[in-house]
């Protein structure tokens, strides 16, 4: 049997996107990894879209702290592919906590661009129902099980081509 591929959902978040330099970086990492760039954005997060994004953690002391962060200026946001990709993106990005990143992982995203536990650079899902959940509200016109249905087996069978102008890779049209 084969692997079907597994969505994730990534975010830079806006103190990183300030920084021309690190997305570039951080985009190099992605392709340089294997990640399908199936969609992305630059966009600023509306306090309506975070307070659902992290509704999980509405009674939690920091609560306040990461809306009013993540809502401060845009963020680059991409629907991600691959075989294992939400752990392989959380690999990628490093632990949450950025001292601990910064110490045990220091070559990680979050070791190298982190600033703070809520300045840590990245989001990414950690489950497929995160994934889901969250891709939905970034990415409301994206039609999750639909991809599945109709563009998953391209993708993990490699007929697409990658679009550097637009960042994105796309199913490749078979012409006969």
């Amino acid at each position: 049997m084969e692997l079907r591929l597994q969505l994730t959902l990534a975010i830079l978040k806006p103190h990183l996107v300030s920084n021309p330099f690190a997305v570039k970086e951080i985009r190099q990492l992605l392709l340089k990894n294997q990640f399908n760039v199936i969609k992305w954005k630059k966009h600023r997060i509306s306090m309506e879209e975070a307070s659902k994004f992290y509704e999980e953690h509405k009674k939690k002391f920091f609560y306040n702290r990461l809306v009013t962060f993540v809502t401060s200026g845009p963020s680059e946001m991409y629907i991600l592919a691959k075989i294992n990709a939400i752990n392989d993106w959380r690999r990628l990005m490093g632990p949450t906590k950025v001292f601990k990143a910064q110490f045990e992982a220091p070559n990680t995203i979050r070791g190298t661009f982190g600033l703070s536990d809520t300045r840590n650079a990245t989001h990414g899902s950690d489950s497929d129902e995160s994934a889901k959940r969250e891709i939905s509200i970034l990415f409301p016109d994206f039609n999750y099980d639909l991809w599945f249905k109709m563009e998953e087996e391209s993708f993990r069978m490699e007929k697409v081509d990658f679009i550097e102008n637009e960042f994105v890779h796309k199913k490749r049209l078979l012409i006969n």
